[in-house]
């Protein structure tokens, strides 16, 4: 983990190089306290698709927990059935 103070943003060459070389975010102080985060693009998207494929997972987990499922074979025969096939 990068942590550096507020007054190293002014730097920006260096705050995108450290993005870039550790593919984490760096962490930026204020009098000694956490107020911003900085990232590479890159890993911003992915850390935003693992988010978006664990909530697909628990909202599956969710649907199976409630009785919301369906039989594989049922629902391939209603959706060949909706539409023709």
């Amino acid at each position: 983990m990068q942590i550096v103070p507020m007054r190293d943003l002014k730097n920006t060459v260096e705050i995108e190089r450290r993005c870039a070389e550790s593919n984490e975010p760096v962490f930026v102080t204020k009098n000694g306290y956490g107020r911003l985060v900085v990232m590479d693009i890159d890993y911003y998207e992915r850390t935003m698709q693992k988010i978006n494929e664990a909530t697909f997972i628990n909202k599956g987990i969710a649907d199976y927990e409630a009785g919301r499922v369906v039989e594989g074979k049922s629902a391939l025969k209603r959706l060949r059935e909706k539409h023709g096939i």
